[in-house]
This record gives structure tokens, C-alpha cells and sequence, in this order.
């Protein structure tokens, strides 16, 4: 098999979970690890690393970049995030995976074909801010609009191919949520048991990351 391209990464940062108190989501931790720390293991082989958002802390190599206006949603973040990628293929995620892994930010980028290949969860619901895509595709399809813009109209005239992940026993599916305290408890209750021990509780796993950044307020996953 032949070695796949450099690819760059855009994680989206920014809002706060209304539901958890206004904290900043992709700053709370589950396992040993902030969610955006997961993230951006995920993406550790990626050059650059931009996490688009407010000031946070970051690693000294990842760029921090803020959209226009703050707090916009998605789509001018990913604008803004996209502005600093230089290459051809870049991975677009939501900064508030805690399961998100390696293997699956390599298994898209084997499946890239057409515009961009996104995951697909366990009932079907793409899932936008997971994916990877043709760099210049996606500037395209951003740069137009001033007003405010869903990610599923940005990307509806893309070429995008599906992936549904296989599931692994006894950890949660990689677009889980943490939308509220008791989620929250579930998916540290499922990190604490990836010792190997099948956990007895597991965060749920099924909002729809379709168009607003993590926790911006009043606008959810699922409107398209």
C-alpha cells in the first residue's frame, strides 16, 4: 500500500456547554486527558495542528486561531481554521471527542476519494465535524456568504463519501457526546475502564455533529 499524503488538521474549539454550566467543553477532562488533548493526539502526525477557538491552552506546535465574528459557528471557524492549512488534505474535527482515535483519523484518510470521506454513526447521521477532506474543496465551498450558513448547505455540493466505523467492545463510538453532567459522568465512567474492563455505563453517542461548532449555545448538532 502506498504511503498516504501529509495532511493538516482543523479542530473547532470555540462556544461553551450551556448544559455544563458555560464551562469550555473541549477543555474538561475524561480519562487523563482534556477532550481536545485526545483530539489532538489524533491528529499528531498532522502539520499543522489548528485549533480554531479562544484562547486555551494548546501545545507550543498548534496554531491557535479565532473566527470571525467570535462565537460565528462552524463555518467561519472553519474559514478561519482553513487559512492557515498550506496542503492538499486536511482532517475537520469537532474539539470535543474523547474517544476519538489514531486509527480512525488513518482509516478516513485511506478512504479519501472524491471531495472529502466523513463518518457516518449507528443510525445513519453524518457527522460532519469528522471527517477529512481535499483542502481546496473545502476553501471553495466556504469562502462564499457573509450570513449565517449551516455546514450541511457549505457541503452539500461536495462529493463526499461515507465511513461507518466498526465498533470495538467495551468503548464508546468516537462521535460521543458529553452535552450534559450526566453524560459527562458516563463517558469518565467508560474512560476509567479502558483497562480492558467492559465498562457498566457508557456515554451516549448520538448527536448529530452537523453544523455548529462544539457547545455554541441555542443551535445543536442536527439542524440541516
Amino acid at each position: 500500500m502506498s504511503a498516504l499524503p501529509p495532511f493538516a488538521a482543523v479542530v473547532l474549539a470555540g462556544g461553551r456547554a450551556a448544559r455544563l454550566g458555560g464551562q469550555r467543553k473541549p477543555q474538561l477532562q475524561v480519562g487523563d486527558r482534556t477532550m481536545l488533548a485526545t483530539v489532538l493526539t489524533a491528529v499528531a502526525g498532522a502539520a499543522p495542528r489548528v485549533v480554531v477557538g479562544p484562547p486555551q491552552p494548546v501545545p507550543a506546535d498548534v496554531v491557535l486561531v479565532r473566527e470571525e465574528p467570535p462565537g460565528g459557528g462552524p463555518v467561519p471557524a472553519l474559514r478561519a481554521g482553513l487559512a492557515a492549512v498550506p496542503g492538499d488534505v486536511v482532517a475537520v474535527l469537532a474539539g470535543d471527542l474523547p474517544f476519538l482515535t489514531a486509527e480512525l483519523v488513518t482509516a478516513l484518510r485511506e478512504r479519501l476519494t472524491g471531495d472529502g470521506v466523513l463518518v457516518v454513526d449507528d443510525t445513519g447521521r453524518d457527522q460532519l465535524l469528522l471527517g477529512v477532506w481535499r483542502t481546496q474543496a473545502l476553501r471553495a465551498a466556504v469562502a462564499g456568504g457573509g450570513g449565517p450558513t449551516s455546514m450541511r448547505a457549505v457541503l452539500a455540493p461536495l462529493a463526499v463519501r461515507r465511513y461507518r466505523p466498526p465498533a470495538v467492545p467495551g468503548r464508546p463510538a468516537p462521535w460521543t457526546d458529553c452535552d450534559t453532567p450526566a453524560e459527562l459522568a458516563r463517558a469518565r465512567t467508560a474512560a476509567g475502564a479502558d483497562d480492558g474492563t467492559p465498562p457498566t455505563t457508557t456515554a451516549r453517542s448520538g448527536r448529530d455533529r452537523r453544523n455548529t461548532a462544539p457547545g455554541v449555545p441555542g443551535t445543536g448538532r442536527g439542524r440541516g
